[in-house]
C-alpha cells in the first residue's frame, strides 16, 4: 500500500452546504496537503441515503441507546417524549431523522487522498458531536449542535460533514457513492 495515496470518502451535509462552507471544507483539507481527487454536488435520493446507513438491528439499537443516554443525562423522559423507551424503536426513529436530514438539501461528495487520509480528515473535521468538537476543527468552528437539542426537535444532529472512519469503510463508501465511474483523478500538486 502506498501510504501517500490513501483515499477517504467525505460528504458535506445539508447544513454545510446551506451555510456556504463547501470552499472552507475543501480549503482545510488542501492546506494539510491532502488532495481532492473526486468532487461532485448532487441531490441524494432517499434510497441512496437509506443504503448509506447500516440497517442491522445492533447498529440501529445503538442509535437508540445513545438517544436514551442523552435523555437520561438531561433528565428527559424518553417514553413521554417519544412514546417508547425501547432502544430499537428509538433507533429506528433516529435513523428516519437521519434520512430526512440528509435528503433535505444538496450534498457534496468527494474523495480525498493523501498521507493517512482517513485519520487526517477525521482530525480536521473534529468529533461527531459539534458541541464537543475542539475549536480549530470544522465542526468546532462552524456548528454548536448537540444531541440534546436535536432530540428535543426530533431531528438528526447537524454536524456539517461525514468522513469515513476506516480505510475499509472509505473503500465501501467511495464505491457506493461514485460507483464504477472514472471520476477519481490522478494529478501532481506542486508540493508532490
Amino acid at each position: 500500500m502506498d501510504f501517500k495515496k490513501e483515499k477517504t470518502y467525505v460528504m458535506i451535509k445539508p447544513d454545510g452546504v446551506k451555510k456556504g462552507l463547501i470552499g472552507e471544507v475543501i480549503r482545510r483539507f488542501e492546506q494539510r496537503d491532502l488532495k481532492i481527487v473526486a468532487l461532485e454536488m448532487f441531490m441524494p435520493t432517499t434510497e441512496q441515503i437509506d443504503n448509506h446507513y447500516p440497517k442491522d438491528e445492533a447498529w440501529i439499537a445503538r442509535l437508540g441507546q445513545k438517544t436514551l443516554g442523552t435523555y437520561a443525562k438531561y433528565g428527559v423522559d424518553a417514553k413521554k417524549e417519544l412514546g417508547t423507551d425501547n432502544d430499537l424503536e428509538i433507533g429506528k426513529m433516529v435513523r428516519g431523522w437521519l434520512v430526512d436530514y440528509m435528503t433535505s438539501a444538496p450534498l457534496v461528495r468527494m474523495v480525498v487522498e493523501g498521507i493517512h487520509a482517513v485519520d487526517m480528515v477525521r482530525k480536521i473535521c473534529g468529533v461527531t458531536l459539534p458541541s464537543l468538537a475542539d475549536m480549530g476543527t470544522i465542526r468546532g468552528d462552524y456548528s454548536a449542535d448537540s444531541p440534546a437539542v436535536a432530540n428535543t426537535e426530533k431531528r438528526a444532529v447537524m454536524n456539517l460533514v461525514h468522513a469515513s472512519e476506516t480505510p475499509e469503510e472509505a473503500q465501501h463508501e467511495i464505491k457506493h457513492w461514485f460507483g464504477d465511474r472514472e471520476v477519481i483523478f490522478e494529478y501532481q500538486r506542486f508540493t508532490d
